[in-house]
């Protein structure tokens, strides 16, 4: 009897359900196509109260549930980072990208596709569709300043697309590189609404900031740090991501495989550090020994002969300061020809990760319908290494010059771990081509022009074609949008959003001809500044990147007048042909800045690195002192307190054993930094300077078990990046003393930290690796800067 009880009341709860179901399906939101998807979160249905008291003689609602549109794609963003339209084989380049190129044979890339010049900019712009100064990121988030335009803080009337997706149905990651959260929000500390999990992804798996180290990389698993298995022979950040990438794919496809997913997927290659593969560089051995001059001119061949150029392109002079290859000494061209092969071994072992991805997804047999898009470049190939390239990047941050020798004696350590690496200027020229100039420089192609493309067989019919149509970076998100089925938000979270920026390019996929929907757009960086407008291009070269101070008063800068329609590579300035066109211009460029909140521009660079010369906020806000405790590690540079071009105290609390080791306190790593620490029982502190000097101050003598106070004593010289003396006291005793002749001026490195009690990530000092973790206890360190 009990049996056919239950029996009995199953088939009547199913009963139930299949007609609550049938009865409730277009009326809840997200099940059918007359949701309003345009103000969010879609609004949760008001039912009926409920006055049965017997639940099993009630019927119960229809749960509430957003569901993206039927048949929504999955949307993945790949965006590569400091790589030049010129640098890929899809592009006419010397580098071997076999799955760009892959997926360019199935669907369609376009050749007059543009960034903002600089990689924090081009992102919050790519994630929202709105230009780079609507969304406060006028520059990098490192650099921002109190006006309007640069202050780093996305305003509320503008909406991640991951969020705009997520509110729609669809379940949204992000791996790798995430520039756009604001320097003093990157602590543990908070607030973390500008990290990607509070900008829309579910899940995140990378490092804040700029740049990576590939070896020794700063990962975050949402907002908590993670320590991936770096010893590890094979390790590398490329690959590491791409696992992690794949595994969510996997298992989210496994547990809701009708549930559509939004993946951005952006490298911190090829920005430098260029790590890679040792198999990866050798395969590009002798592959550049032609020289920059000669790359240009055949990669300008090879894209006439891919139709990614018009065939009457003709190529553009480079910078005067760029030598011809001929004029360089056989030691020059030595060392330049390695700094490519390791770029193009880095490059090309990327686009290999990206195949990976993308084989995954046919495994699934989701790549059908995956909008998949792959964008080459954030801006133009970077010349941020100066006219002899680095082995040490963080030099360029605290203006220290290399020398040809320094780099010379290290060149069969380049892509290693034992460097930080970047090319010459003359490549980044090079792999830019047709065009002049590089990153940095908003007012030429060569700064903003990249390669990008869409591949989608269910929804795009066109195969290995290229279109011409002028787009920007802020048109990706209304194509998601429109491809997606769902409308650009006017609601979100009770506050208005602005008007929408970008256009969509889904009239382009099938239609090759089809006039540009984008008339105008600006351009500006540090100074550079251009506009384009119906087929006409004017701009002004304020400061070169590899120049300390602009050329000239912005008001007296020169603009140059291209008429693109005409000339693909601005290689025919007609400035002075048309001087009314160039001043209509000019105009047209003010009313845009004045729209969009360029003003007023900020033409200073590592100046601005400093939040009291740019006005931004600062974590510490003038504190002079600072007490730490034991467990404090993995602190942003941009959320610790400044010690450089300073004095200082540190005092340290501690009880040790006998033979102690350990750090004390440290920030930076291997390439910049200083370090308080025990080796062996004697107390030191060390200073790295950039990569290229260490000076210790040891103590000759053991310090005793038990409890001490020790502290580090630095009188500074005055000015920016000096030295001074440094004394080290237990018990108010001093037992050592020397000199520091040079320090950092600007900075310790992008992804280092400050730690008590360990040196995460690399070692400030090298010697102590593997005795870094402090034996004894640390009660508290204080650090107190003096004038």
């Amino acid at each position: 009897m009990r049996k056919d009880f239950a029996k009995i009341t199953i088939a009547i709860i199913c009963c139930l359900l299949l007609s609550c179901r049938t009865k409730h399906e277009d009326s809840v939101p997200g099940s059918s196509s007359g949701v309003d998807r345009s103000v969010l979160p879609i609004k949760e249905p008001t039912y009926p109260a409920i006055t049965e008291l017997d639940a099993r003689n009630a019927k119960a609602p229809k749960r509430f549930e957003v569901k993206a549109p039927e048949n929504a794609p999955n949307v993945v963003i790949v965006l590569i980072d400091d790589i030049g339209f010129g640098h890929s084989s899809a592009f006419g380049g010397p580098i071997n990208m076999p799955t760009l190129e892959k997926l360019a044979a199935n669907g369609v890339k376009y050749n007059r596709f543009h960034t903002t010049a600089l990689c924090s900019p081009t992102r919050t712009a790519l994630l929202t569709g709105y230009n780079h100064h609507s969304n406060n990121a006028g520059a990098i988030m490192e650099v921002g300043t109190a006006f309007p335009g640069n202050t780093g803080i996305r305003p509320q009337t503008i909406t991640p697309v991951a969020q705009v997706l997520r509110m729609n149905g669809y379940s949204t990651a992000a791996f790798g590189k995430y520039h756009e959260t604001p320097p003093w929000e990157a602590s543990v500390s908070g607030p973390y609404d500008r990290w990607p999990t509070g900008s829309g992804f579910d899940k995140f798996y990378g490092f804040i900031g700029g740049e990576t180290n590939q070896w020794h990389p700063m990962v975050y698993d949402g907002t908590t740090r993670v320590y991936p298995n770096v010893e590890d022979p094979d390790y590398h950040f490329t690959t590491d991501m791409t696992n992690q990438a794949i595994a969510w794919m996997n298992t989210q496809q496994s547990l809701t495989p009708d549930k559509p997913f939004y993946m951005y997927f952006a490298t911190g290659a090829t920005h430098a550090p260029h790590h890679a593969p040792r198999s990866f560089i050798e395969k590009y051995k002798g592959k550049f020994a032609q020289g920059w001059d000669k790359v240009r001119e055949e990669t300008l061949e090879r894209q006439k002969k891919l139709g990614v150029v018009p065939q009457n392109t003709v190529l553009a002079l480079k910078p005067d300061d760029i030598k011809d290859w001929e004029e360089l000494t056989a030691d020059e061209k030595r060392l330049f020809e390695r700094q490519m092969e390791v770029f193009a071994g880095f490059a090309e072992h990327t686009d290999y990760e990206v195949g990976r991805l993308v084989t995954a997804l046919e495994e699934r047999g989701e790549l059908d319908n995956t909008l998949f898009i792959y964008i080459v470049g954030d801006n133009g190939a970077s010349a941020e290494g100066g006219m002899i390239g680095m082995f040490n990047e963080n030099t360029y941050f605290n203006a220290v010059q290399e020398t040809l020798d320094m780099q010379l004696s290290r060149i069969d350590k380049l892509g290693t771990e034992e460097t930080y690496n970047h090319f010459a200027a003359g490549w980044a020229v090079a792999g830019n081509a047709p065009f002049t100039w590089t990153k940095q420089v908003s007012s030429n192609f060569g700064g903003t022009r990249n390669g990008m493309l869409f591949h989608w067989p269910a929804g795009i019919k066109s195969k290995n074609q290229v279109r011409s149509q002028f787009h920007h970076i802020i048109d990706i998100a209304p194509t998601i949008y429109e491809a997606v089925g769902v409308p650009i938000p006017k609601i979100v979270n009770g506050i208005e959003q602005r008007p929408m920026e970008g256009v969509s390019m889904l009239y382009s996929f099938d239609n090759a001809s089809a006039p540009d929907t984008r008339k105008t757009q600006y351009f500006e960086m540090i100074g550079n500044r251009a506009i384009y407008h119906d087929g006409w291009f004017a701009g002004t070269i304020h400061k070169a990147p590899w120049e300390l101070q602009p050329r000239r008063p912005l008001e007296e800068d020169i603009w140059e007048l291209y008429n693109i329609n005409e000339d693909f590579s601005q290689a025919n300035n007609i400035a002075d042909k048309h001087p009314e066109k160039v001043e209509e211009l000019k105009k047209k460029f003010m009313e845009e800045a004045v729209k969009y909140n360029v003003l007023p521009i900020d033409d200073r660079s590592i100046e601005r690195f400093d939040p009291v010369i740019a006005g931004r906020p600062d974590l510490m806000n003038g504190r002079t002192s600072l007490t730490l405790y034991e467990g404090a590690r993995g602190i942003p540079e941009n959320a610790f307190i400044n010690i450089k071009n300073t004095s200082l105290t540190i005092t340290a609390n501690v009880e040790v054993p006998a033979n102690a080791n350990g750090v004390i306190i440290c920030q930076g790593g291997d390439f910049g930094g200083w370090t308080f620490y025990i080796l062996d029982g004697k107390p030191a502190y060390s200073y790295n300077w950039v990569g290229l000097e260490t000076y210790t101050v040891a103590a000759n003598q053991k310090i005793t078990p038990g409890k001490h106070v020790i502290k580090f004593d630095f009188d500074y010289e005055g000015g920016r990046g000096a030295g001074g003396m440094g004394t080290i006291y237990v018990d108010d005793k001093k037992i050592a003393e020397g000199k520091i002749t040079k320090t950092n001026s600007n900075t310790f490195g992008i992804d280092e930290s400050a730690d008590v009690g360990t040196d995460e990530n690399t070692p400030v000092y090298p010697p102590y690796k593997g005795k870094d973790k402090f034996t004894g206890k640390i009660e508290k360190v204080t650090i107190v800067l003096r004038k």
